[in-house]
């Protein structure tokens, strides 16, 4: 079993080929280039003779191949972005970075169907998974995008693997640590329970994160492209996160406060999920700012009754994104490969609904009826959340 997976960063496109369990494969493309011209990357894709493609997922649908996905560009822009063709034009009008990486999104699902068909795979994010209770859901969207949940599952299996367990013995926190975004994402007896995404996280290095609702009442109207503002790096005109970590290693302001901020409120997530998953034992870093040593430490400092470990990924990778191994293993297992006794252990499969599914606040009432109608009319076969039935094993 060969499979490709390929993770939508906001500055690379990773691509990740896994074959009998092993990286064999790892490249990266420039999400920019990818926007302005997809066709280097999926010709990229179709070299590596894959048996599947698991293509770019963003907030995710339930389990679904190419060859049921009957209006790929609405499904990639309505259901996978929670987006519009306005917003993604006004954004690129705008010069909008985070837009132009939804932009290239959308194009790569768009050929992607057209040219493999049923050799496309589309996952889940957090929300989705039935493993996660209903209560935990209520006004929640963004509970950990794909990338996310591809992340935790390397973890998991690493994390397993690492010490020889059982997957119903893991209870782990995985924290992400992407380009721009945070997760925490909680982890019972091998199985995603709870978790908090980047939107809905503290601040991130791009985003604002979770927003007191005084800031959103009194600001007016918002933006599409605005979730990708109010992070550290807009808050310092500083775009990499080395040179923050070295005015806060001086102790010189306002690197020093901002950078705590950054360090505290990851703390505060972790604290946040814990109360859904007690018997954690670590914390796991992933994502590419877990790679800086300063990061780890500041975590571990004060994270003092958990271990903080750093996801070693699959094996045979060197310097791939775990999203992008996670995307790539999950989809092998989905299709009977390697991974498929943790696809099933973690009920992948099971997912469904949209991401909007849990959302009440009135306000929002005409945003959930058009992501809804647009999974409906996008998809051939629907796989609509029935909450009295108990997730399939």
């Amino acid at each position: 079993m060969r499979v490709v997976g390929v993770d939508p960063g906001t500055k690379t496109f990773d691509v990740v080929v896994v074959e009998d369990g092993k990286v064999v494969l790892e490249e990266s493309f420039d999400t920019f280039e990818v926007a302005r011209n997809p066709a280097p990357l999926v010709d990229f894709l179709g070299e590596t003779q894959g048996d599947y493609v698991v293509a770019p997922s963003g907030y995710g649908a339930p389990v679904t191949r190419g060859d049921e996905v009957v209006s790929p560009r609405r499904f990639a822009v309505e259901v996978l972005l929670l987006s519009t063709e306005r917003d993604i034009e006004a954004g690129r009008f705008e010069g909008e970075v985070g837009i132009w990486v939804y932009d290239a999104l959308a194009k790569v699902v768009d050929t992607l169907v057209k040219k493999f068909r049923d050799r496309v795979l589309f996952l889940p994010g957090v929300v989705h998974l039935r493993t996660v209770p209903r209560y935990r859901k209520i006004n929640k969207v963004d509970m950990g995008t794909v990338d996310k949940l591809a992340s935790t599952f390397v973890a998991v299996d690493s994390y397993a693997q690492r010490y020889s367990a059982d997957y119903e013995k893991v209870n782990v926190v995985v924290v992400e640590l992407g380009y721009g975004y945070n997760a925490a994402v909680a982890v019972e007896r091998g199985r995603v329970v709870d978790g908090v995404g980047g939107t809905y996280a503290s601040v991130g290095t791009l985003t604002a994160g979770a927003l007191d609702l005084e800031i959103v009442a009194n600001t007016g109207t918002w933006l599409r492209w605005d979730v990708f503002h109010g992070g550290l790096f807009g808050a310092l005109g500083v775009y990499e996160l080395e040179k923050i970590v070295s005015g806060y290693v001086e102790s010189a302001e306002p690197y020093y406060s901002v950078f705590n901020s950054f360090i505290e409120g990851v703390v505060k997530d972790v604290r946040r999920v814990l109360v859904s998953t007690p018997r954690a034992e670590a914390v796991i870093l992933s994502g590419r700012h877990a790679k800086n040593s300063v990061v780890r430490r500041a975590i571990s400092e004060r994270v003092q009754d958990l271990d903080v470990l750093v996801s070693t990924g699959l094996r045979g990778s060197l310097r791939s994104k775990e999203a992008a191994q996670g995307y790539a293993a999950i989809g092998s297992g989905l299709a009977g490969g390697e991974f498929r006794e943790l696809v099933k252990h973690m009920e992948i499969g099971g997912a469904c609904g949209t991401a909007v599914d849990y959302v009440v606040h009135p306000r929002a009432s005409r945003f959930v009826e058009r992501v809804r109608r647009a999974y409906l009319e996008s998809v051939s076969a629907p796989k609509i959340c029935h909450e009295g039935t108990p997730p399939p094993r």
